[in-house]
Order: structure tokens, then sequence, then C-alpha cells
């Protein structure tokens, strides 16, 4: 064993040399291997910028991290609001607010009526929902007005779109009328206090807020429709959903984590994940490449020497293992190398951000960035070693299987 790890180092030192002694060639092959690991890193990290932004800034502001509801009411509560009304005071919502990891626990009551302005009148999604709480308004943008406030109950904010249909600025007055849960028909008048924008066109031509108090007193109940958790990390949902299923007050209850209910995200997430498949598919065909050549022009120019080193009694082997360590060597070098640079640049590009246009369906564009996570920087240095080791097998048993005589008369 002593002597197979004295072999092996010796080797080692070897293929360092080899490396050293043909530098050019050395550096244009680490710089190869290096511009494709940036790349890589690059590519997967603005993906994964998408991913997280869609995740935190839109799904779960939006959902939450956990939704709490009647059983039914995420594939039947549009057609019978109603019947999946949850109280307004449980042990249950005492159970969630009890987790330590919970950030907060919000009722939301969704509702669609009629919103009158004038002459015009139109139908619009509305929500209720804790003015200060609800995650719901961290990532909107305010084209006018104000966001909604504990100590505004009757003000409310619409989405830019519905304002513009409606005719509505802020401090005009407009009416919602409704049908209540006894089957009459109730009506309130507020203020506009506020013009809001997402990212979504659609979102922003049909969406009303309000406080969840004077929403209640629209639609004439106590109760609502969903319980929002959100909790201090969003990698925190699948330990707090496993306890949640264990949790006796819950039972009755339908529990689901945002990522049932994020099916854009998911189908991002699955789209963007086969392209990036394809990217390093084509950035490890061109390292495997690039190496292959330098490994095949290394055994060629030196085939003089491997055919002396088995004459001397060198097994093949011997020099397969060497010829590997070398193309394992600059694989290092070069993922080291490119992940260096890819990391800064990275935190570059992010800080500069990436300006991009509005994408279909999105009411504006935005500055995106890069994310270098652990996992991006393995998969870097995973695929600078595996191309090149992989490169290197060829070149490796040619020189390998080379006739002792014909590599000593090589270029006589």
């Amino acid at each position: 064993m002593a002597l197979t790890a004295y072999t092996l180092l010796v080797d080692f030192r070897l293929a360092q040399r080899n490396i050293l002694r043909q530098r050019r060639r050395s550096v244009i092959a680490i710089l190869a291997i290096g511009f494709g690991v940036i790349a890589m890193m690059l590519s997967v990290g603005y993906m994964e910028w998408i991913y997280w932004a869609n995740r935190e800034l839109s799904t779960v502001n939006q959902l939450g991290h956990v939704q709490v509801a009647r059983p039914g009411y995420h594939e039947d509560g549009l057609a019978d609001p109603y019947h999946y009304l949850m109280p307004a005071h449980s042990p249950a919502l005492l159970a969630l607010q009890a987790l330590p990891e919970v950030r907060s626990v919000v009722p939301r009551l969704a509702f669609n009526c009629l919103v009158s302005h004038g002459e015009n009148a139109l139908s619009f999604s509305g929500e209720g929902i804790d003015p200060v709480l609800d995650p719901s308004s961290r990532d909107l943008q305010v084209i006018a007005g104000k966001l909604l406030s504990g100590d505004d109950p009757k003000g409310i904010v619409l989405g830019a779109g519905l304002a513009a249909n409606l005719g509505v600025t802020t401090g005009d007055s407009i009416v919602l009328l409704c049908s209540t849960a006894s089957g009459g028909m109730n009506a309130i008048e507020g203020k506009v206090r506020g013009l809001i924008s997402t990212s979504m066109k659609a979102f922003d031509d049909s969406i009303l807020r309000m406080p969840i108090a004077t929403a209640r007193e629209l639609l004439r109940t106590q109760g609502a429709h969903l319980w929002i958790v959100t909790l201090k990390d969003t990698n925190l949902t699948d330990p707090v959903m496993s306890r949640l299923r264990m949790e006796p007050s819950l039972r009755g209850f339908e529990v689901v984590p945002w990522t049932r209910l994020a099916d854009f995200y998911n189908k991002t997430v699955a789209l963007f994940s086969r392209q990036m498949g394809v990217v390093k598919l084509i950035i490890a065909v061109i390292i495997v490449l690039s190496i292959s050549n330098t490994m095949t022009m290394s055994v060629m120019e030196r085939t003089v020497e491997i055919g002396t080193a088995m004459a001397l009694g060198v097994r093949r082997q011997r020099i397969l293992v060497l010829f590997l360590l070398e193309g394992g060597l600059l694989g290092a070098v070069g993922g080291i190398f490119g992940v260096a640079l890819g990391t800064l640049a990275a935190h570059v590009i992010s800080a500069i951000g990436i300006p991009m246009p509005p994408a279909p369906g999105m009411s504006r564009g935005f500055l995106a960035g890069v994310i270098v996570t652990p996992g991006i920087v393995f998969d870097a240095l995973l695929l600078a070693l595996s191309t090149t080791l992989i490169a290197s097998i060829y070149p490796a048993w040619r020189a390998s299987r080379l006739v002792i005589v014909d590599a000593l008369r090589h270029n006589r």
C-alpha cells in the first residue's frame, strides 16, 4: 500500500512537471476549461436568480409558504366561496402561531364583486388582507398613493390596470357591491388609497384589496378562506409541513405548501432545468474536444519518452495513470481558475444588474442578477474534472498501448 501511494505521488509530480514543461499548451487548455466553467456558472447562476426571484419575490409573497383552508377550497372555492369559510378564532390558528419557525399567520378573505365609479362598473377579484402582516404587499410597486393601512379602514388599493379601466385615481370614491353569505346584497363606499402594480398584467387588471375587517363588513361574515403562514426561511417549508401533518388541531383542515400551488414556478423550473442540461452538455463537449486535442498532441510529442520508459520497465498501466493524472490536474487547475473568475464575474454582474425587458404577460421589465450557490460551485468543479478525465482516456490508452520498438523509432 505504501509503495502504491509513493508511486502515485511520484507520478503526480511527473504529471505536474510535464504540464509546466508545455506551458503555452497548458495555459491554453486551462483557459479553455476556465472559460467553460465560467460560462456554466454564469448561465446556471442566472437561472438560479430567476428561480429565486420567482420564488421569493413573487410566488411566496403571493401564496405564503403554507396555506391552511377547508378541504376542497383550492379546487371548488371559487364556485362556492361561502361554503369554505373558516372561523376567525380556532385552536388550530393558535397552534400555527406557536411554531418557532413561523413569522406570521394571517387570514385572507377572497371574493368576486362589482366596483363602480360614476357610470363605469367592472367586476374584480377582491382580497381582504391584514394590512400589516400579509406577505402579499411586499412585492407591490406603488404607482400612486399608498398601500393599505390599519389606520384607514375604508382605504382601498386597486391594480393599475383596473384603475385605468374604471377611470379612477387616488382619492376618488368608489362603491363596492357584493352578494353576502346570507344570499343578500350589500354595498359599501370607500376611497382609492393607492394604485399598485405587480409583474403580471392580468393580475393588475383585476385585483382590488382592502383591510380584512372592511371585507368582512362588506360580505357580512367573520370568517376567512385562508390562513397564510409565512416562515422565517423558505427552506423550512418541508420540515414545518411534516410537523403540521402531525398536529391534532389541524385535523379537518387542508394544509398545502406553496410548492403545490405554484404551478407557474414549477413549470418554469422544469423548462429551464432542461435547457441548462443542454447548455452543460454543450460546454462539456467543448472541454472534452479541447483537452483531448491537447493530450493527443502531448502523446505524439512524447512518444520516444514513453517508449524509453516502457523499455526501462515502466508498466503500461502506470503510463495510463500518468496521463490521466495530467488530465485531472489540468481539470483541477482550470476548474479552480474558472470558479474564482466566475464567482467574481457573478458579483460584478449582480452589482450592475442585467436589464431585462418585460416577459410575455408581464407589465414591466426588471434587473436580473447571478446567484452562485455551493451546489453550482460543486457542479462546476465536477464538470471540469469529469470532462478532462474523459478527454484524457483515449490519449492515455493510446500512450499505454504503444509498441516499444515503434515508439523508440518515432521521428527517426
